[in-house]
């Protein structure tokens, strides 16, 4: 089973980027779909970007899109989310899931990560 961290969370002005990246350990991390969701505080976890094993199927939240690129780098097993132009909306813990399917739907994925903080202010 992949297992998977991630990293580059922090705090940037509202306008800013950042990059995450989430990281597995585990060779099999080139035969699963990625995805990205969030969690703000006293809200539902919600679906950000997905994309599929090749990197030929990318899909992105209404919200994000135009403004946030997943992308994903298999021979270093890692999988990134560029975000600009960020909004104070923006805020939230940030996961890393993998799964078979690349898909919306949070239950499709069955490996999460631990989560990181990205907060942007006004």
């Amino acid at each position: 089973q992949v297992q998977l961290v991630e990293s580059g969370g922090g705090l940037v002005q509202a306008g800013g980027s950042l990059r995450l990246s989430c990281t597995s350990s585990r060779r099999t991390f080139s035969s699963y779909a990625m995805g990205w969701f969030r969690q703000a505080p006293g809200k539902e976890r919600e679906f950000v970007a997905t994309i599929n094993y090749s990197s030929s199927t990318t899909l992105y939240a209404d919200s994000v899109k135009g403004r946030f690129t997943i992308s994903r780098d298999n021979a270093k097993n890692t999988m990134y989310l560029q975000m600009n132009t960020l909004k104070p909306e923006d805020t939230a813990v940030y996961y890393c899931a993998a799964g078979r399917l690349t898909t919306m739907n949070r239950s499709a994925y069955n490996v999460w990560g631990q989560g990181t903080q990205v907060t942007v202010s006004p």
